[in-house]
């Protein structure tokens, strides 16, 4: 039996017991086991705790071991499946599922057809997406969405921040987890905080979502009070995308806009207060208040997200890109990142007959005008001594160590230290721990960014 095989099997089996398939982590946990993963790497895999990935698999071999009437344990679950599925396991007709001759699911339970259009009905969440964007594709993002389910629905963390630069695939992440997820929730909410409204106009949006007994209260401490009491009454699910806009330009990175200093208010309260929601928050730099928060607070979580990694190639043969092996090379220089790997592929297409190969025959990266369109946002934000090291950092053909970038720059020892912090915070510059040494770096498109823009 190839994997595949052996976890079918063990979804039909745990189905079978209780009702329910596989979760991802599950079906994780399993994988990683016959292939031969220690929990430690399985935990490491999902950014969780080897105490929790062995919890859940201590859980998933009892139910295995209850339907097979044996012990399975990590050491013979693949063998006992195995086993199984030749010698003891069999389906008769539709309905009814055998093991060692005897019927354990004279009825079994169907999954629910589920429409592209669903009806709201009393099993069913109330779904609002406001004017979230459609999404068309979606590629791999496994270990981030079994991570975030486990957050949600096991952990029941209660404020979650996704960072991760523009163009990663945040957005994209956060609606496709509502597709995993929903049946978890009595409501789901979607907004986009892209045109700054302030505090007030926001949660009014929210408040007016749910079954009014009076009227919304326009005293901010109110329409607070008021949506917790919501949070607690229902299971809610609240994306919030964009809340970089609430940040100043000029100024270093979490520190909000005049009139916009309640959202620090409010996040803390989401955080702190007991309820049974979760809110989600999509930036591209993170909420000072929310780094305080995480320290202390085992409901507060933040995921940054990275590269696609391979999935990404994906992308480039959707493009009917050539030269396959050359692909990962390129996916490397942009980062991994899905529109940076887009806008490329679209000039490669353009310019070079689709040819990869071409492509990186150039000596520095080719940035798309709007892939600079796009990092311009972000660097139009920057303080004058955040641009100053990102243009020595550009200079620098290795990554540095701050000492040395002090001795360059005439900048005072505090302030160099709040440029660099607030750079890492916004996830424009790397960072490497080599020793005691903590090393500071530009990856290659932001290089090539710095010297068109700023070193000509």
């Amino acid at each position: 039996m190839d994997v595949q095989a052996v976890l079918k099997l063990a979804d039909e089996l745990v189905f079978a017991k209780t009702g329910k398939h596989l979760e991802y982590l599950e079906e994780a946990i399993l994988r990683g086991t016959i292939q031969g993963q220690k929990y430690s790497q399985i935990a490491e895999d999902f950014h969780l705790s080897e105490g929790h990935i062995r919890d859940v698999a201590c859980e998933l071999w009892k139910i295995l071991s209850d339907v097979l009437e044996e012990n399975v344990s990590k050491a013979n679950v693949r063998y006992i499946l195995e086993r199984a599925k030749f010698y003891n396991f069999s389906t008769i007709g539709n309905d009814n599922l055998t093991i060692n001759n005897v019927n354990i699911c004279p009825q079994t339970p169907q999954s629910p057809q589920v429409t592209q259009q669903p009806q709201e009905t009393s099993t069913q969440p109330h779904i609002d997406l406001g004017d979230a964007p459609e999404i068309f594709r979606f590629y791999d993002r496994t270990s981030q969405l079994t991570t975030l389910e486990n957050w949600i629905i096991c952990d029941r963390t209660r404020l979650i921040a996704l960072l991760g630069i523009s163009g990663i695939g945040k957005t994209t992440l956060s609606l496709r987890l509502i597709e995993q997820i929903k049946t978890h929730f009595d409501y789901i909410i979607y907004r986009s905080l892209r045109f700054s409204p302030t505090l007030n106009a926001t949660l009014t949006n929210l408040l007016q979502i749910f079954p009014q007994q009076a009227d919304i209260p326009q005293n901010i401490e109110t329409q607070i009070s008021q949506l917790l009491n919501y949070l607690r009454q229902y299971r809610c699910l609240i994306i919030i995308d964009d809340v970089q806009m609430l940040f100043c330009s000029g100024q270093l990175a979490g520190q909000y806009k005049t009139g916009y200093e309640d959202y620090q208010l409010f996040f803390k309260l989401i955080a702190e207060v007991n309820h049974n929601s979760c809110l989600f928050i999509n930036s591209w730099e993170k909420p000072r208040e929310i780094a305080k928060l995480e320290v202390n607070n085992n409901y507060v979580r933040t995921l940054v997200l990275g590269s696609l990694g391979l999935a990404a190639k994906e992308i480039l043969k959707d493009r009917k890109l050539s030269d396959e092996e050359a692909w990962e090379t390129l996916i490397d220089t942009y980062q991994g990142n899905p529109l940076w790997l887009e806008l490329t592929a679209s000039t490669i297409q353009d310019l070079f007959g689709g040819s990869v190969s071409d492509f990186l025959q150039c000596d520095a990266p080719i940035l798309d005008e709007s892939l600079q369109a796009q990092l311009d946002q972000q660097f139009q934000r920057l303080t004058q001594q955040e641009l100053a090291v990102m243009i020595q950092l550009a200079k620098e053909s290795e990554p540095v160590a701050l000492p040395d970038i002090l001795k360059i720059l005439q900048l005072s020892v505090s302030n160099l230290v709040n440029a660099i912090r607030s750079l890492v915070i916004r996830l424009l510059v790397e960072v490497k721990e080599e020793g005691k040494t903590t090393f500071f770096s530009l990856n290659t498109v932001m290089k090539e960014y710095v010297k068109n823009r700023y070193m000509r």
